[in-house]
């Protein structure tokens, strides 16, 4: 699957790690809607930091359609709350 993480770029990732980041996003979602400032900043850094250690990056002048679109890491938590679906940022 390609990740697109806004303003850095794409990265190819293996489905087999979506159980990790699922975990993760099921972390952000609680602390956002507990309104957890400072553990929504962790977990959406950890988050991040896993798409970056798990995937391969994708050259800059790649365009390849991204399956995921992840927020930057100094988002806020109402420009993620705009990112959300039903299942958190990333289905499944």
């Amino acid at each position: 699957m390609i990740v697109r993480i806004m303003g850095e770029g794409q990265v190819r990732l293996d489905d087999s790690h979506l159980a990790e980041l699922n975990q993760l996003d099921d972390e952000l979602l609680a602390e956002m809607e507990s309104g957890d400032e400072d553990g929504f900043r962790r977990t959406l850094g950890a988050l991040l930091d896993a798409v970056r250690r798990l995937g391969t990056p994708l050259p800059d002048a790649s365009l390849e359609p991204s399956d995921l679109i992840l927020p930057s890491a100094d988002a806020t938590l109402e420009e993620v709350r705009e990112l959300l679906s039903d299942e958190g940022l990333i289905p499944g």
